[in-house]
């Protein structure tokens, strides 16, 4: 194990009682009369992952104080959401490879991926409703609608090798950044906090969010698939002009800018190995992880106004190691 993965490891044994009531409300709430329901619920759920949103709001509440039994029932809530949005993302990209094994849809078919995507958003607004609390009912609706926007404008970005970095963040900071941002945020307010301590969480969480996805777009150029768990080039296969490609684009010669738009404008993977190359004699993978490294910095300036203790170590340790991540 490496030292990064070591220290991360650390930090989340802070909360591995609290990951257990959690994963018990999920299977709790995943049953369902309809067999396939469960079956597929099951069967995305037991994949594993990172779990990173969940423990981003368990990691919050412990830094802020909070112990009550809410914060078991809201970290199920975005563990759900995020799965049903993995459920529909794999089908409207064809995804076959996930967390090293066929995805749901690859397995069930796409009909049952997107209806039981549906069942897991329902099932969270549920969920929702038991906290009692217009507040979480607005944050959380507000990020499942933000992110649904961000699909669709990742959908009409596909195949647009004119995309800048500018839109590709807006993206990245509706689709995946919003959930971390709504984790964070969700502690804050079951703790009660004041306005300006709810918004230093919630900055935290987007910085977070979004440097988790710049270096996950870094690792489809400079990844290893066994540690992974997904297919290199899925980016470049399913039409997507990431930041890497944005980057090698501004920096490269006439005739490698043409080869990566080809590239993104047709889906096509034939050149993947000269597309690799150049991302990297450009610089642009550095590049793409120096802006990773400005979002790093961002979530650990907004932790300065929180109270220093073990969860809020535990909060710059995942901010920190990021940036080293291999998977």
């Amino acid at each position: 194990m490496s030292a990064n993965s070591s220290n991360t490891a650390a930090a989340l044994a802070l909360i591995a009682d609290d990951m257990r009531e959690v994963d018990a409300v999920i299977h709790r709430r995943l049953q369902s009369e309809v067999a396939l329901v469960s079956q597929v619920s099951q069967y995305i759920i037991a994949a594993g992952g990172k779990r990173l949103r969940p423990s981003l709001l368990l990691l919050m509440c412990g830094a802020l104080g909070y112990r009550g039994a809410q914060r078991f029932n809201l970290a199920a809530v975005v563990e759900f959401i995020h799965t049903a949005t993995l459920l529909h993302d794999d089908v409207v990209d064809e995804s076959t490879l996930r967390r090293g094994r066929a995805t749901a849809n690859e397995s069930f078919g796409n009909p049952a991926s997107v209806l039981v995507g549906d069942f897991l958003h329902s099932r969270a607004f549920q969920m929702m409703v038991d906290a009692g609390d217009m507040r979480i009912m607005e944050i959380l609706s507000e990020a499942t609608n933000v992110i649904a926007e961000g699909e669709v404008q990742q959908l009409m970005n596909t195949h647009d090798a004119s995309l800048d970095e500018a839109g590709y963040l807006r993206v990245i900071r509706s689709k995946t950044a919003k959930l971390f941002e709504a984790s964070a945020r969700l502690a804050a307010v079951l703790a009660q906090s004041s306005p300006a301590v709810e918004q230093h969480c919630a900055d935290y969480g987007q910085a977070l969010g979004t440097a988790f996805q710049v270096i996950d777009d870094v690792l489809d150029y400079d990844g290893d698939v066994s540690e992974m768990g997904k297919n290199l080039g899925d980016d470049l296969r399913e039409g997507k002009a990431t930041l890497p490609l944005i980057i090698a684009m501004q920096r490269g010669t006439e005739q490698e800018c043409a080869l990566i738009r080809h590239a993104i404008e047709s889906g096509g993977t034939e050149q993947m190995a000269q597309i690799i190359a150049i991302v990297h004699q450009t610089g642009a993978l550095q590049a793409t992880r120096d802006a990773a490294a400005v979002e790093a910095r961002r979530a650990l300036d907004a932790l300065q106004a929180l109270p220093q203790n073990v969860y809020s170590d535990a909060l710059t340790q995942l901010a920190s190691q990021l940036l080293a991540r291999r998977s």
